[in-house]
């Protein structure tokens, strides 16, 4: 009698990358992995102990991705901007997983090596050493905040997209002037949340950036 087949640990982060293309980390599960693989959930226990640290394994070989392409050059705001620029294009690709890093983090190799570029080019920059962690926490929670921002948007469907613009310009172009006096003067400029998001990303990341640089001795 043939037993069943054992999968790599790399084929089942295959899989659970694929399945989550087609939906939310909130209702992936290792039983719906397991169906897929044609297993039982107790063979993948032996790779993840729970369903958390199998999405960190598939969040981490995000980070392996753009760390493997990616080369530091320019001083260290490019450097930065640079980095945060190949997250935010990676986990476009894997919306589903922008907020399983932010909210999990990940102790993997792929997670280690972002972190040593981001203190490298924060090292670089010339800010005392005692000044280099903590600035590196402030732009970890930026892009990871910024990231999944991004992400969550291009999960929306075209359906979805459009029912959200009208209940924008609804809730915008209709307000009560007298309740909503502000919002009624600015209503035909204000832009909604989608709009020009990888402008505002940018713009956010050098704002930062340049506020750690006036710290600089």
């Amino acid at each position: 009698m043939t037993g069943r087949r054992r999968w790599s640990t790399e084929e089942i982060l295959d899989t659970a990358a694929e399945l989550l293309r087609t939906s939310d980390a909130e209702s992936f599960s290792v039983r719906k992995l397991a169906a897929a693989l044609g297993t039982d959930s107790s063979s993948l226990y032996r790779h993840f102990r729970n369903k958390t640290e199998l999405l960190r394994a598939v969040a981490d070989r995000i980070l392996l991705a753009v760390m493997d392409g990616y080369r530091p050059e320019g001083n260290w705001k490019q450097r930065v901007t640079a980095l945060a620029l190949h997250l935010c294009e990676a986990f476009g690709e894997q919306p589903q997983l922008a907020a399983v890093w932010g909210r999990y983090g990940s102790g993997g190799t792929g997670s280690r090596w972002v972190m040593e570029e981001l203190l490298q080019a924060l090292r670089a920059s010339g800010l005392p050493d005692e000044e280099v962690p903590v600035r590196y926490h402030r732009i970890v929670i930026l892009l990871a905040a910024l990231i999944a921002s991004e992400a969550g948007i291009s999960t929306i469907t075209p359906k979805e997209y459009e029912q959200g613009m009208e209940q924008f310009r609804v809730a915008v172009l209709g307000a009560d002037p007298e309740r909503f006096p502000a919002l009624s003067h600015f209503a035909r400029d204000i832009r909604p949340l989608g709009a020009d998001r990888s402008a505002a990303f940018e713009e956010i990341l050098a704002a930062h950036l340049a506020h750690i640089e006036a710290q600089i001795p």
